[in-house]
């Protein structure tokens, strides 16, 4: 049974939330963070990449960014920017990226659901990512920005959110890249209580986006608890911010892959060697999206190519092994591009769909090899994997739009 608790969010003050949103960290590099805050100097970039108020050379691990990244929060806070509600809540958040629309709750949920798999993953996380963002979490002494949850979706859930959506937001602004952001206070006692025990009701949530964050989260809460042995399970560290979407809202887009050569082989040897394992056609010149699962475009040489995934080269009752990254994996990257591991070989770069298969193009034709276009990941299999306990291969999901950062922070004292 989870835990999905109100809270009282630190947040912008009317008028603010549109300079003070930004994207999440891991959205963008360095520069492109400092040329955030140039052009909006109240970006919450200052706490998302702290770095961007240090010296160009700092290193973006040392004990001063996160210092940096505390002493920006509180800011916020004392120059007038951002306030704690006086009461907890929870929050309806509405998304609109053209055609798509996806309207959640904004809540906590429990470390323990998290150590006890009662929160589904479905994605390995790298020590040092986790490291990075438990310094964050731990030294801002708050979670600075949410993790991406779903859950199926459910009819009473959708009629609360409604029902509150039809009140007049806190925030309604469009973001830069025309993402619309609107933000609604859900502080009705009963309609709390109905929420709450309605994902109590559920036998799981799912981590959909936000894997390091939400394994941080839940390490920093551990760590906390030590650091005070007589914790009730009370204390706001037990529990860490989630923005929770029902799963037939997501828009899940495809996740390319870009790869800088060959492995040694001469084009005819390549494609000799893809075409064991997949029926390859010529498309030509115009771009190739693939319209079903099992499809790959493939982009090479200035030309397009669909590739079919040969019946009897992947396990069809597998549900990791008969992913697309799996197939594409198992059957092409690794036995004849020799992409071993892709989270760590160099020679494999992923575009996420929203730069679109233009960005693939660019890239081959200014030296890198070989690009494949996917079939986006849809959310059962997602839900399949995550509950039959499997790890999804790296790069398996892309979402949008994404959360933006800034709109909502738990405290953890």
């Amino acid at each position: 049974m989870p835990v999905f608790r109100p809270f009282k969010a630190i947040r912008p003050v009317k008028g603010k939330a549109k300079e003070i949103a930004s994207l999440p960290y891991d959205v963008m590099n360095s520069e492109e963070a400092r040329e955030e805050v140039r052009k909006n100097p109240l970006s919450y970039i200052h706490v998302e990449k702290p770095e961007v108020d240090l010296p160009k050379d700092v290193d973006h691990y040392a004990e001063e960014v996160y210092q940096k990244a505390k002493e920006n929060l509180d800011k916020y806070v004392s120059d007038g920017h951002m306030a704690q509600d006086d009461k907890p809540m929870f929050y309806v958040y509405r998304e609109i990226m053209g055609d798509v629309s996806q309207i959640g709750l904004v809540g906590c949920t429990a470390v323990d659901d998290y150590m006890n798999n009662i929160i589904k993953k479905h994605e390995l996380t790298r020590a040092v990512k986790e490291v990075d963002r438990i310094k964050h979490v731990y030294t801002c002494a708050a979670h600075a920005s949410p993790v991406f949850f779903t859950y199926p979706h459910k009819d009473e859930i959708d009629a609360i959110v409604n029902k509150t959506a039809e009140k007049t937001p806190e925030y309604d602004f469009t973001a830069d890249d025309g993402v619309k952001h609107t933000l609604w206070l859900m502080d009705d006692v009963k309609d709390i209580k109905a929420i709450s025990a309605a994902f109590q009701a559920m036998p799981y949530l799912y981590v959909a986006d936000g894997h390091h964050r939400t394994a941080s989260a839940a390490k920093v809460g551990l760590r906390l608890r030590e650091e005070n042995p007589n914790f009730t399970g009370e204390e706001e560290y037990n529990f860490f911010m989630a923005v929770i979407f029902p799963d037939n809202q997501l828009f899940v887009m495809d996740y390319n892959r870009v790869i800088k050569d060959l492995n040694g082989h001469t084009d005819a040897e390549y494609f000799e060697l893809v075409k064991k394992h997949f029926d390859v056609v010529e498309i030509g010149k115009t771009e190739y999206r693939p319209e079903s699962i099992h499809t790959f475009g493939m982009f090479i040489n200035g030309t397009w190519f669909k590739l079919t995934a040969k019946a009897g080269s992947f396990d069809t009752k597998d549900p990791v092994k008969s992913l697309d990254v799996s197939i594409l994996q198992d059957n092409l990257l690794a036995p004849i591009l020799a992409i071993g591991d892709p989270r760590t070989d160099e020679r494999v770069d992923f575009i996420g769909g929203i730069r679109g298969l233009s960005e693939l193009e660019k890239r081959v034709n200014n030296g890198e090899r070989v690009a494949f276009s996917m079939f986006p990941t849809s959310m059962k299999e997602l839900m399949d994997i995550a509950d039959a306990g499997e790890i999804m291969p790296p790069k398996s999901t892309w979402f949008e739009p994404k959360l933006r950062s800034g709109l909502f922070i738990h405290p953890l004292h």
